[in-house]
């Protein structure tokens, strides 16, 4: 009986020292990744979400350029906020993934997301196809689907705890500016910007509005890229075409640590 207490007793202690190193590790991530003091790289993993030929073809032409609005947005709008960075984050495509993430539970329980989210982390360890020495700070599998797929894409994902974000979206170059969209978005959340939408995806005041001040409040000509969307009235909202009708507020570029606006 006191051999089996004392080898639960050990086995609970390696769980709480594995337990403290990974906070301990996404702590020190969080600090280097939003010193700004070098440009962050984030790597984008493309899959082919529906093994569809034409999917495939999108995949094979995808390059670099195409998420050159990414590079831009995040350069226009550090600007902004005094980041000193010319190019404070960079795009890197990395070869095609095979696998599929781990899909989320569903109104899952704390237990059940960090379960969750231990097992995406894995799976991203386990299928990383980036080849150069340096990793990169941050990881996006784009799940791209053919534009002849009928259902609604899945609700794309960020985590701060791992870098890692899981993008959910059309394969095909009349949607690579609503990929790209999307791709930021989750990207600020691995660097710890929240949500500023409602339960009806409808952006919150002030801080889900681009222009919360303006007279009259309606229609909102950008977005906020944590809100998501565009109010035209009190219950309507468009999504942006494209980066350049978005914004970082205030809020979200507290939490990303741009604290200082110069704009």
């Amino acid at each position: 009986m006191a051999k089996r207490s004392f080898f639960s007793q050990l086995r609970l202690a390696l769980l709480l020292l594995l337990l403290l190193v990974v906070i301990l590790n996404s702590w020190l991530s969080k600090v280097r990744t939003t010193d700004w003091q070098e440009p962050l790289w984030v790597a984008v993993y493309p899959i082919n979400a529906d093994k569809r030929t034409d999917t495939q073809l999108f995949i094979n032409a995808l390059q670099d350029e195409h998420f050159d609005d990414i590079e831009g947005f995040f350069s226009r709008e550090a600007s902004r906020y005094g980041v000193i960075l010319e190019k404070p984050l960079e795009v890197f495509l990395a070869p095609e993934v095979e696998g599929q993430p781990p899909k989320p539970p569903r109104q899952a329980s704390i237990l059940e997301s960090v379960i969750w989210s231990l097992k995406l982390r894995y799976w991203a360890w386990g299928n990383d196809s980036w080849s150069l020495p340096a990793s990169p700070d941050i990881k996006i599998y784009l799940r791209l689907f053919s534009t002849q797929n009928t259902h609604v894409l899945e609700h794309s994902l960020g985590l701060q705890k791992g870098m890692i974000g899981v993008v959910n979206g059309f394969a095909s170059v009349d949607y690579q500016a609503q990929n790209n969209f999307v791709t930021v978005h989750e990207i600020l959340h691995t660097l710890g910007a929240s949500d500023k939408y409602n339960l009806q995806n409808l952006p919150v005041w002030p801080e889900g509005f681009a222009d919360p001040y303006q007279e009259p409040l309606y229609p909102q000509y950008r977005a906020e890229i944590m809100g998501g969307r565009m109010l035209q009235s009190e219950s309507f909202a468009l999504i942006p075409d494209n980066l350049t009708q978005v914004v970082v507020g205030p809020k979200t570029a507290k939490e990303i640590n741009w604290p200082l606006i110069v704009e």
